[in-house]
């Protein structure tokens, strides 16, 4: 019966032996789960002195310039009553339009008789072939049977493929990326702020007693698992006896294991059984480690810098901005890259559109009477154009010499 009781209290006290590797292994889990997001706030609240400021980042943001607004925009109030009065003084030669009436001129006679009516007609065509002309750009939005689709939501696809090849090649090339991260420091300066960082990190206590507690436990926790002590066992068993050699020690481990290999076993795995005891002298082993890091890290900041210049001219590299820019344009339907247009242009547009009015009275009055019509804007247009080059070069002057003298 003594047998029995022997295998009886051997059974009680593995069973014993792997609840309590159970139970804790399950309070380390718990332990370490709660301890990362500690880890992560201690390391956070510590580098994020470091980090720069919003201020700081909207003070070096670019603002938006002024609107420039030409003289057209004083004349487009005026312009846009064009086609009202234009249209009104149609439907008024159909009941008035200078009957009879002449008018002399240095013996010249004009005949005034149709005046409106030419007039308002040439003028309601200018408006309307421009305004068609603008609409014709954006809409039909959708194709349509007989009218078709304006030509930019027709031509998108090429619209913005032109887009992107444009800013990508011109504007936004990765040679300039490349050219201005060298040129502004940033690496350099994030350098400063990564080693300013991590030795803060590295000597902060809080840091050092979270992550410790938290190596503590993992350690704890792999070397607490049965399959990982088996191995370690078997890794052991195998360096002993390869480390024996062929002596008379060798001999001696060989005979020994011989007789008494159940014996050698037991009396590893109890070694093995004590290690998750044996991890805080380990653990407290970082401290002169973590104390030294600072001064290394000062010792590489040009390694440092070097290695973060490869890595963000490595990631310019892999950018395939022409495609990035390519699919966002692409991205927008047919109102949006209108707005997209529109919202810088839409003035000029405008200012165009209603100019055609005007231009086309002034062809309506050389549909009235040519000869003197013809005189007439001649004469303004050379009077126009000879004010504005003479104000041109007054101002050209002007600022030549301002540098001049500064």
């Amino acid at each position: 019966m003594a047998a029995p009781d022997s295998d009886t209290n051997d059974g009680q006290e593995d069973t014993g032996a792997a609840a309590a590797v159970q139970s804790r292994s399950h309070d380390g889990a718990t332990g370490r789960d709660a301890s990362w997001p500690r880890l992560q706030r201690h390391i956070f609240r510590t580098a994020s002195r470091h980090l720069p400021d919003a201020a700081d980042a909207a003070e070096e943001s670019v603002e938006a310039p002024p609107k420039h607004t030409g003289r057209y925009a004083r004349w487009l109030p005026v312009l846009k009553t064009l086609p009202w009065v234009l249209g009104a003084l149609f439907a008024l030669s159909f009941v008035w339009d200078f009957p009879g009436v002449t008018l002399s001129v240095a013996g010249y006679t004009i005949v005034l008789e149709d005046l409106l009516r030419f007039t308002a007609v040439s003028g309601l065509v200018g408006f309307g072939t421009n305004w068609l002309a603008i609409t014709m750009l954006f809409r039909p939005r959708v194709a349509r049977p007989l009218v078709g689709q304006g030509l930019v939501p027709a031509q998108r696809e090429r619209v913005a493929y032109r887009l992107a090849q444009a800013v990508s090649d011109e504007l936004i090339n990765k040679a300039l990326i490349k050219e201005k991260i060298r040129e502004s420091g940033l690496v350099a300066r994030y350098r400063d702020l990564l080693v300013a960082a991590a030795r803060d990190v590295a000597t902060d206590e809080a840091v050092r007693t979270e992550g410790k507690a938290l190596l503590r436990r993992a350690l704890r926790d792999v070397l607490s698992t049965p399959s990982v002590q088996e191995r370690i066992v078997a890794l052991t068993a195998e360096q002993v006896e390869a480390q024996a050699g062929e002596g008379l020690s060798g001999l001696m481990l060989r005979a020994y294991r011989y007789f008494g290999e159940d014996d050698f076993r037991a009396r590893l795995r109890e070694t093995v059984r004590r290690l998750p005891d044996a991890v805080d002298p380990l653990v407290e082993e970082l401290d002169p480690v973590l104390d030294r890091l600072p001064a290394e890290l000062e010792r590489r900041s040009d390694e440092i810098e070097s290695l973060l210049t490869r890595v963000v001219l490595r990631l310019v590299d892999t950018l395939d901005l022409e495609r990035m820019i390519y699919e966002n344009v692409r991205a927008y339907d047919e109102r949006q890259l209108e707005m997209l247009l529109r919202r810088t242009t839409n003035e000029q547009l405008n200012y165009i559109k209603y100019l055609g009015a005007a231009l086309g009275i002034v062809g309506g009055f050389i549909i009235w009477a040519p000869a003197a019509a013809l005189v007439a804007v001649t004469a303004l247009g050379l009077a126009v154009y000879g004010v504005d080059e003479a104000l041109f070069r007054a101002r050209t002057n002007d600022r030549t010499d301002d540098t001049s003298s500064s």
